[in-house]
């Protein structure tokens, strides 16, 4: 990916989120910039309730919260919270909750691969108003004294690379089930209880797309059989696993709700 002189920046396509004014990486004009060891690095991820997700990922973050399909490309995401803006397992310090599964588009944060529109490639961008980033060098460079990318920057752009790989990939998973037929909207529902004990109404708090159970029992052994030599099978049932976590976000969000109200009392 490209990394070299960029004398005249050409605008960078799509909104990206997380991602306000992606840079070129270049050495001219990162060259004195480095890394700063942050004792909460995911604060810029406080407000993200969904990001996108690979289809590596799946067997990792069914464990963790639901994985859904979106919009009209079907995206697959992770859903970190049930309300917009508010993602439940990073707290206010920018910690991620210890144990839960960090999402690759998370941790690839700040660097991005972007499509540049003027020469129709990829290029390596940062985030350089990132909190991480220091313009005076910090705790690790971005490029060494030779003008070279530093080993940190290296390992960051292979993580690009890699993710976009796996990005293409997910794009294939996806036009798979729906070239199948696979998908049907579902709706996930919280049922409250009152306090004297009695049930109040039931509220629908997200609208998505997931893999019907009867379509999928449906297809033909042959289809079944190679959907599972080819790992797709595995990452449906991944898929299907992972819904009963919006439960467990419903409990998240409730404790943080009452939490909230203790602490403004």
């Amino acid at each position: 990916m490209e990394t070299s002189t960029v004398t005249s920046v050409s605008p960078v396509a799509g909104n990206v989120l997380f991602y306000n004014s992606p840079e070129p990486l270049s050495k001219e004009m990162h060259g004195k910039m480095g890394v700063k060891q942050l004792p909460g690095p995911f604060a810029f991820a406080a407000q993200g309730h969904v990001v996108p997700l690979t289809v590596a990922e799946f067997q990792f973050a069914a464990l963790c919260f639901p994985i859904i399909f979106a919009g009209d490309q079907r995206q697959p995401l992770a859903v970190l919270g049930i309300n917009p803006g508010d993602n439940l397992f990073v707290d206010a310090t920018g910690v991620f909750t210890n144990g839960v599964y960090v999402p690759a588009y998370i941790r690839r944060y700040p660097f991005v691969l972007a499509q540049d529109e003027a020469q129709q490639r990829m290029i390596v961008c940062i985030e350089r108003g990132a909190a991480m980033f220091d313009e005076t060098g910090g705790d690790v460079p971005l490029f060494d004294e030779a003008g070279e990318p530093s080993a940190y920057t290296q390992n960051a752009v292979k993580f690009c690379e890699d993710f976009e790989g796996e990005r293409r990939r997910t794009e294939n998973f996806v036009n798979l089930i729906k070239e199948l037929d696979l998908l049907e909207t579902k709706q996930a529902t919280f049922t409250p209880t009152n306090p004297d004990g009695t049930q109040g109404p039931t509220v629908v708090i997200a609208e998505y797309f997931a893999v019907s159970e009867e379509k999928l029992g449906g297809l033909s052994p042959e289809k079944l059989a190679e959907l599972r030599d080819n790992g797709a099978l595995e990452r449906i049932y991944n898929h299907l696993t992972s819904l009963a976590g919006w439960d467990r976000l419903v409990a998240i969000a409730s404790e943080k709700a009452q939490k909230t109200s203790a602490g403004n009392a």
